[in-house]
């Protein structure tokens, strides 16, 4: 094959560091956007983004040029800059990320689950999500310390 074809999508999850309350309904919509900016500056474009005050939710096709831990490093490190140039000097994302893949066939049942995440944490926390996703996904190497340091 002359050409490269690649349609990967990911589901990412990280949270603040601590879990502290730092991404506000005032800050919100700006920051997706700007994550949104960085996303497609990677070739990695994003489907949908939405977050809570402690943590992100972000579903975007993976770049075929670009390595998911680089992409997701450079979302990371520039949103948090920007973060602590809105005000907030003491924001820093946590260490650790989940991210899964997604068929195109549930693409949209995601995007769905992704948009109602403020109804959806009325009920379920974030460590209690996350590690439904672990099973879910039969993640065996997961190491607690990274996710809820």
């Amino acid at each position: 094959m002359g050409q490269s074809l690649s349609q990967l999508y990911v589901h990412l999850i990280f949270g603040t560091k601590g879990r502290e309350p730092h991404i506000t309904s005032e800050l919100e919509k700006e920051m997706h956007g700007y994550i949104a900016g960085i996303l497609k500056n990677m070739e990695s474009p994003s489907i949908k983004i939405n977050s809570v005050p402690d943590h992100i939710h972000i579903l975007f096709r993976l770049s075929k040029n670009y390595a998911l831990a680089k992409v997701v490093e450079e979302v990371k490190k520039s949103s948090s800059k920007w973060m602590k140039d809105k005000g907030i000097l003491e924001f820093t994302w946590q260490i650790g990320y989940g991210a899964f893949s997604v068929s195109s066939s549930v693409l949209q049942n995601v995007a769905k689950y992704i948009e109602r995440q403020k109804e959806h944490h009325n009920t379920v926390d974030y460590k209690n999500e996350l590690e439904s996703f672990m099973s879910k996904y039969d993640v065996i190497e997961y190491d607690t310390t990274y996710f809820w340091s």
